[in-house]
C-alpha cells in the first residue's frame, strides 16, 4: 500500500470551527485533567494553505496525569501511539473518522492529537511557530508557497515533504525565540 499523498488545500475558514467542536468534546471528557487545549499547525493560521488535518496539543500539568488522560481519550475513540520518537509529546491515533465520539456521531476532520506537559519543549516550539506566523503575514505567504511547491515535488514522500519545510521552520523559530527543528 502506497503512503497517502501530500495534498495541500487553500485555507478553509471551517478549520477553526472544526477545532472548537473537537476541543469542546475533549474538554468535556478530560475536565480538570488538562490545563488547556491548543490548536497548532497550519490549520490554525488564517490564510495559510495546509493539509486538511488539525494539529491539537492537549496540555497537562505533568506526565503523572498521562495514564488518566490516556484512559479518558480511549473512551472517545483515540488510541495511544507513544511518543513516536519525540520526547515530551505523546501521540494519539483515531479508531475511525467519527473520533472523538460524541452524541451526534458525526464525521470529524482528520487530526493529529498530542498530549504534552506544560514544560514540553515540543509544545513550546509549536506555540512559538504558530504565534510567529500569526504576527507575520509575510511568512504565511512564503510558507504557503513553499508547502505547495513541496507537495508537488514530494507528493508521495511525506518525510521528504517534512524535511523540505525544516529550513523555513527553523528560521522562523530562531527569529522568534524558539529553538531547533519541529521535526523528530
Amino acid at each position: 500500500m502506497s503512503p497517502k499523498p501530500v495534498i495541500i488545500e487553500e485555507y478553509n475558514p471551517e478549520w477553526p470551527k472544526k477545532f472548537l467542536e473537537i476541543k469542546t468534546i475533549l474538554e468535556h471528557t478530560l475536565g480538570n485533567d488538562v490545563l488547556r487545549i491548543e490548536h497548532v499547525g497550519s490549520t490554525s493560521i488564517p490564510g495559510l494553505a495546509a493539509k486538511p488535518v488539525l494539529d491539537i496539543d492537549v496540555v497537562i500539568d505533568s506526565m503523572k496525569s498521562l495514564p488518566t488522560v490516556i484512559a479518558k481519550l480511549e473512551t472517545l475513540g483515540y488510541y495511544h501511539q507513544g511518543n513516536l520518537g519525540v520526547e515530551g509529546r505523546e501521540a494519539f491515533g483515531r479508531k475511525d473518522d467519527y473520533v472523538p465520539y460524541s452524541d451526534g456521531l458525526e464525521l470529524k476532520l482528520a487530526q493529529h492529537v498530542y498530549v504534552c506537559d506544560q514544560e514540553s519543549r515540543e509544545l513550546h516550539r509549536h506555540i512559538v511557530f504558530r504565534d510567529a506566523l500569526l504576527h507575520h503575514p509575510e511568512w504565511v505567504v512564503e510558507y504557503a508557497i513553499l508547502k505547495k511547491e513541496l507537495s508537488t515535488v514530494f507528493r508521495h514522500d511525506r518525510e521528504g515533504y517534512m524535511v523540505g519545510k525544516s529550513d523555513f521552520v527553523n528560521r522562523v523559530l530562531e527569529l522568534s525565540g524558539g529553538q531547533g527543528s519541529l521535526l523528530p
